[in-house]
């Protein structure tokens, strides 16, 4: 029996790294974020920003390494 292991990996892209911020010369973003959807109740909106405001909830972006690596040549 044989077993292929798949060399696929994923590089995971958090607040503070120094590629977080993406730019295309005229607009900075970060790579993740958050979006809340009107119909959230206020309550549940308010526990939500209090979670990200004391880093309990953070933002998170993943990239295929080979995506990563494109993007890194390209700069």
């Amino acid at each position: 029996m044989t077993f292929t292991k798949s060399e696929k990996t994923v590089k995971t892209i958090r607040p503070g790294d120094s590629d977080f911020m993406i730019s295309n010369g005229n607009f900075i973003a970060a790579r993740a974020g958050f979006e809340i959807s009107q119909q959230c109740p206020n309550s549940y909106k308010k526990i939500i920003q209090e979670c990200i405001g004391h880093g309990w909830l953070k933002p998170v972006a993943y990239m295929k390494d080979s995506e990563y690596t494109w993007e890194q040549l390209g700069e």
